[in-house]
């Protein structure tokens, strides 16, 4: 290493048994001095930088933060920078999957393989909350790294590939299905509207849920519903915002007329501001949507599950339900539904008939509320793929233009 002689520090020369060396002081991480000493001065100085950096390194180790603490601080400066809902993800995975597995841990003492083996405890979380726990370890660490609370990245070389549980083929309800669900839930409010909002407007949950009448537009010459805000909770209470997930899902959606004269009925009887509204008219909390699902699951047939007290142990018990049968805990419950279904595939289910009924990509991917138009495309080829009947019809048809213009 080649040093500028004329920025070298002028260190004090001693002799030791006849021979001169140069020599400085540095101060310990605990506080001691210890003496350096160098026959020139660029071999002092060398040694004198190493062991000051040295020293730098155990000094941040005992100043580091925890990763808890420093994951507190990181979802702190997020909070200003991301939406509420976005945040509430960030925080329930952050104290789930990081703070639990590596929060007592100091962040100049985390290496990579620590957090492959947190990741371990997510191995078994979809793909993508696998690969969004990764997104997480990455931000947090790089902006501990970027503000010098680290000297190195342990996540640079960490990657999701192959991590987590591939995500299942989203299928769509059929025909069939869509008039079983809707009979087993046509008497049960506000359950039977969340499912009609699903199958024939293609509403997300939390644009459902969030859904106001002075967004319902039955008097209009051609009936829609506006989507302006979105619904999501905070520790089980309501939020209503009008910070959508993005850009895309502010859309208005034409009724169909079985919607419009469920809303109809719905707005009649109705004396709350949302569409779907608890006793009090007011928006649901997390727990009273759990309760409005469960309404389905409890009369789908299969397998179930139930726990019981047993000498003070609660003991998990399996049945299977069959159809048709009544539910033993209660005669008014019958198991009607051969399927499960989750409120998602409601949507999916509108998507895909839109692309049935020959409604182009573009209005598919406004009225879905899309953001990119690949979503949409890959619902739709999917779609496609699935009637190869038409796809044989439409190539036989090009090869015949072809034919004609030779």
């Amino acid at each position: 290493m080649t040093v500028n002689r004329r920025r070298l520090p002028r260190y004090k020369t001693v002799t030791i048994h006849g021979d001169t060396y140069y020599r400085t002081y540095v101060e310990t991480a605990e506080g001691k001095k210890v003496a350096l000493y160098g026959k020139s001065r660029e071999v002092l100085y060398e040694k004198e930088q190493a062991a000051l950096d040295h020293i730098d390194s155990i000094l941040l180790g005992k100043k580091s933060p925890t990763v808890k603490e420093y994951c507190e601080k990181w979802l702190i400066m997020q909070s200003v920078q991301v939406r509420p809902t976005t945040l509430i993800d960030y925080q329930s995975k952050v104290r789930r999957h990081i703070i639990s597995q590596l929060g007592d841990k100091k962040m100049t003492d985390v290496t990579l393989d620590d957090i492959q083996l947190a990741m371990v405890s997510v191995s078994d979380k979809s793909a993508s909350v696998y690969k969004s726990v990764i997104v997480l370890y990455k931000q947090i660490f790089q902006s501990a790294y970027h503000s010098k609370t680290i000297d190195k990245n342990p996540t640079f070389y960490l990657t999701a590939k192959g991590g987590g549980v591939p995500q299942k083929e989203r299928i769509p309800l059929t025909d069939e299905q869509c008039e079983k669900l809707l009979d087993a839930v046509k008497d049960r409010e506000p359950t039977f509207t969340f499912v009609m909002l699903g199958l024939y407007a293609g509403l997300r949950r939390e644009e459902i849920l969030a859904l106001q009448w002075d967004c319902v537009f039955l008097n209009a010459d051609a009936p829609y519903l506006s989507v302006q805000r979105a619904w999501h909770t905070e520790n089980n209470h309501p939020v209503i915002t009008d910070e959508l997930k993005t850009t895309a899902s502010r859309r208005n959606i034409p009724l169909p007329d079985c919607l419009f004269e469920c809303l109809s009925k719905v707005k009649e009887h109705s004396t709350s501001d949302f569409v779907i509204a608890n006793d009090k008219g007011e928006p649901l909390t997390y727990g009273q949507f759990k309760l409005l699902w469960k309404y389905i699951d409890t009369r789908t047939a299969g397998e179930k599950h139930y726990f019981k007290y047993e000498n003070g142990v609660r003991v998990k018990h399996t049945f299977e339900a069959k159809l048709g049968e009544k539910a033993g805990h209660n005669g008014h419950v019958v198991y009607s539904l051969d399927f499960k279904v989750t409120a998602h595939q409601l949507r999916h289910t509108y998507i895909t008939n839109l692309i049935h009924a020959g409604v182009d990509p573009k209005t598919v991917q406004y009225l879905a509320g899309h953001s990119r138009s690949k979503i949409t495309m890959d619902i739709y080829a999917k779609v496609k793929y699935h009637q190869p009947d038409q796809v044989i019809n439409q190539l036989a048809d090009a090869f015949d233009e072809w034919d004609d213009e030779d």
